[in-house]
């Protein structure tokens, strides 16, 4: 039911007056970014994520206005969250329970965190040490651990995903770059109902942080749409191939991979 409320999402979208400037052929090199942009979606829609944080890199590398940076990253999750998200519920990882814990007190504080404007430095420096620890407990670099799983308790769920749900807002990113170690790290799923989880996560806070946006003023360029046909061609892509191709092993190398991308852009940007 989720998936066909994109239409009616994307009717308000188009429907939004005072559109922020987002003129392509004034960025230097965007052929080259057109290039880049589809193994950007691809390789987050392998695992599960949108892929906001490696856009708003590739963005800033490429010069893009500010204004326009954040609420165009947020679209771009929209849609490869979707397709990635059809993917892997088609494959049978969806854990309805699981996301639903999340869910309930990510979206009212995403758009929260969507109004709100603030320099946001010393959190994403935050953030990216945190991945770090992420990561290197991805790749077992502190010792393997007991395979089996645990059930995620309901005051756990709501603090994370209210936690997640406002700094994803906040800086502009669906929060599937958090989401996705803490239910591995914490044993609540493998890498696949992670990822299945994820994928939905992203698009109702992504929604939730444009709505937030909207509420301030800021609307989304028809120039983004073209964007999102490009990512789309490498986040159908990557989630076919994540969801039923790559071995739940290969899915944790690459997520570390990644995880990897989204330190890199909090750092340097």
């Amino acid at each position: 039911m989720v998936i066909h409320d994109i239409p009616a999402t994307l009717s308000l979208l188009l429907s939004a007056q005072n559109v922020n400037p987002l003129n392509l052929l004034e960025i230097e090199n965007i052929w080259l970014f057109l290039a880049i942009l589809p193994v950007v979606a691809f390789l987050y829609a392998a695992v599960g994520h949108g892929g906001a944080s490696g856009y708003l890199a590739l963005m800033a590398l490429f010069g893009f206005s500010t204004l326009v940076m954040k609420p165009t990253a947020l679209l771009l999750n929209l849609f490869v969250a979707a397709i990635s998200f059809y993917h892997y519920w088609r494959q049978g990882h969806f854990n309805r329970r699981l996301f639903s814990y999340f869910a309930i007190s990510s979206i009212p504080l995403a758009f929260l965190g969507g109004m709100i404007e603030i320099d946001a430095s010393v959190y994403k420096k935050i953030l990216a040490a945190l991945l770090l620890f992420a990561i290197l407990k991805i790749l077992n670099v502190f010792g393997k651990e007991n395979s089996g799983l645990r059930p995620v308790q309901i005051w756990q769920g709501l603090a994370v995903g209210g936690t997640i749900g406002f700094f994803s807002g906040l800086i502009g990113i669906g929060g599937g770059i958090i989401l996705t170690p803490v239910i591995l790290l914490m044993k609540w799923g493998n890498m696949k109902e992670a990822a299945a989880v994820s994928a939905l996560f992203i698009w109702v806070n992504s929604g939730a942080g444009l709505f937030g946006q909207f509420s301030q003023g800021i609307k989304i360029s028809h120039e983004s749409f073209i964007l999102v046909g490009v990512a789309l061609i490498g986040g159908f892509l990557g989630a076919y191939f994540g969801s039923s191709k790559f071995d739940n092993k290969r899915l944790r190398y690459l997520l570390a991979f990644v995880l990897v991308i989204a330190c890199l852009k909090l750092v340097l940007t």
